[in-house]
């Protein structure tokens, strides 16, 4: 995959647009409410959360918004709770749950995975927001088969790759409260299942054959279901600096292809200090509970951790910095672009499981 590659031009563009955006902002110092030298009202950087958080702010009447993101995640080595395992352990101590052999013979060692988000807001009302947003995914995993039945003897390595659309999320933003410093909305949002979990690739197994086959859950780009997505958002201002909170629910209906994804619980919460109209910059926590697939598909019965419904979910505190930025005159005015990268500081999993490293979001916003 061209994972990195792409990542590195996504940087690059955000430097040249932080570029543009310093030329733009000239002189001029944040005054809170003060005027550019053009006399336009500064827009304010920090009037977003930053850009790994969804569906954080509302619309007035009318108004439309579109957005873009990418985001890319690394996952490298395995955990069984919160301790690292190596291939070697995993397939001399793990039970195969499917029988034969008695032990896993394949380890999956390293997953990326590229997500390409679309969005689109409009307010009817401005008590109500409509949000929809769609994806586009690509993901690649790495493994190393063992030879036979048992042992350590490595016979080789291959890759499986899946792409294509994912599930589609279509919600609500109701407002319940606002004043000059604080707003409160609720999130209410269904996930419509539109993305495939019948992928298949060819895998090398231990006996040295090269099946095709349905992929594990990690590598299909749909749950199967219809979720419902409940949350609450707040979110506080006071001179230069943004506050919020956030709660975000993934709560799984119904079973498809004989299983069902673990239920997801998100919170965030957030601060950002605003240098100038045009610039802040945003620190973030993200605490992550996700439950066991429940349930199991047939057609997924393979000697690797992947293949185990009990080898899904955990918990995951990440910590984020971000930068958000937007234009303030010309073309570019109203623009908004961010970037934001996280590292976990803690990981706890139903193992053996791998464990996330790295996730980079940046992304486009404009309102009009």
């Amino acid at each position: 995959m061209n994972s990195l590659f792409n990542g590195h031009i996504t940087i690059g563009v955000f430097e040249l647009v932080l570029s543009s955006l310093a030329f733009a902002d000239g002189d001029h110092h944040d005054t809170g409410m003060s005027y550019g030298n053009d006399g336009l009202k500064p827009i304010n950087a920090d009037g977003h959360a930053p850009i790994g958080v969804m569906g954080d702010h509302t619309h007035g009447k009318g108004e439309w918004m579109l957005s873009y993101r990418f985001m890319h995640m690394e996952m490298e080595g395995n955990r069984i709770g919160d301790n690292q395992v190596s291939p070697e352990f995993i397939v001399s101590n793990v039970s195969n749950r499917f029988g034969t052999p008695a032990t896993l013979r394949v380890v999956p060692t390293k997953m990326d995975m590229d997500m390409h988000m679309f969005g689109a807001m409009y307010a009817p009302t401005d008590w109500l927001t409509l949000m929809v947003m769609g994806m586009y995914q690509e993901k690649g995993m790495d493994h190393i088969t063992f030879a036979g039945i048992a042992g350590t003897t490595r016979r080789g390595t291959f890759t499986t790759r899946s792409k294509g659309i994912g599930d589609t999320s279509v919600s609500g933003l109701i407002k319940l409260y606002e004043d000059n410093t604080h707003k409160i909305h609720l999130n209410a949002g269904i996930s419509l299942p539109t993305g495939s979990n019948k992928k298949r690739d060819n895998i090398l197994t231990p006996a040295g054959a090269t099946p095709n086959v349905r992929l594990p859950y990690a590598m299909q780009l749909g749950s199967g279901t219809y979720d419902l997505l409940p949350g609450i958002t707040y979110t506080g201002k006071q001179g230069q600096y943004a506050w919020g909170a956030q709660y975000m629910g993934n709560i799984r209906t119904g079973k498809d292809q004989g299983y069902a994804l673990g239920n997801k619980h998100d919170l965030n919460t957030w601060l950002s200090y605003r240098w100038r109209p045009w610039i802040s910059n945003s620190l973030r926590l993200n605490y992550s509970h996700t439950g066991k697939i429940d349930g199991i598909d047939s057609n997924i019965t393979l000697p690797v951790q992947t293949a185990d419904p009990d080898n899904y979910g955990g918990e995951i505190v990440t910590l984020y910095l971000g930068i958000n930025l937007v234009g303030q005159q010309g073309t570019i005015r109203g623009h908004r672009v961010a970037l934001e990268a996280g590292i976990p500081l803690h990981r706890d999993l139903n193992g053996p499981q791998m464990e996330t490293d790295l996730t980079i979001t940046g992304g486009w916003q404009y309102a009009f």
